[in-house]
């Protein structure tokens, strides 16, 4: 068995539902009583954030660097970020880390082609609704990627900071995600990324969207406990 590194801390509540849904997709594999080996970097949200809006792409790549160096050092034979926003740099991560990365973006256009889509909506942070790393991994495998219409687009990222980050999960919020989600729909989407761990925290009980949401989160765990258990 592997053992898995996590950089958490980004945010505190997605690392949390990342940790309980390993152990929990673990233990449904493997039911001999045993857990897997998981260890946790939670690192400083604010100075991540901080980095990313200020486009300081070269200091947050030293930054992400440094912390999965010290899950190296601890014993980790590979790692993920629980967080979609500093997918930002994996490329250049995975370049000068130590041990293998699982990029989460990687794992969810496995996901969709698997499920025959080829037009997806995305939500998240503004940095990964703009950002061209999801449409980019995504071209590879003949798939479009689209935002959400501007003001949606707007909307979408004040909540996640403002409401989703800190843990404040709203009736109203969740109603109009689903609003947007729709006119994604509308615009062409055949399904659409929850490309921020903490979207399915908000969204996840929710009956009925009309269109498959696809949950990064649990696709990225999927892939890890596999890893986890390969030889």
């Amino acid at each position: 068995m592997k053992t898995l590194g996590i950089i958490g801390g980004i945010a505190p509540g997605s690392t949390v539902d990342y940790y309980r849904l390993l152990i929990d997709s673990y233990r449904a594999q493997i039911t001999d009583g045993s857990y897997p080996s998981i260890l946790i970097n939670s690192i400083d949200l604010k100075r991540l954030l901080d980095l990313v809006s200020g486009n300081r792409l070269t200091e947050l790549t030293e930054y992400l660097g440094r912390e999965i160096s010290r899950l190296a050092r601890a014993g980790a034979d590979f790692g993920l970020m629980a967080s979609n926003t500093p997918h930002i740099v994996f490329e250049e991560l995975s370049y000068q880390s130590p041990i293998p990365l699982l990029s989460i973006v990687e794992c969810a256009s496995e996901a969709a082609l698997g499920l025959g889509l080829r037009t997806l909506g995305i939500l998240g942070t503004r940095s990964t609704m703009e950002g061209r790393f999801y449409p980019e991994v995504f071209a590879k495998r003949g798939m479009a990627v689209h935002a959400p219409r501007a003001d949606d687009q707007e909307y979408v990222h004040e909540k996640y900071m403002r409401e989703l980050i800190p843990g404040d999960f709203r009736p109203e919020t969740r109603g109009a995600f689903v609003a947007i989600i729709e006119r994604l729909k509308q615009d062409g989407a055949e399904g659409v990324l929850l490309a921020g761990t903490e979207l399915p925290l908000l969204l996840r009980d929710t009956a009925d969207y009309g269109i498959p949401l696809l949950d990064t989160t649990r696709i990225h765990i999927r892939r890890a406990v596999a890893e986890v258990l390969s030889v």
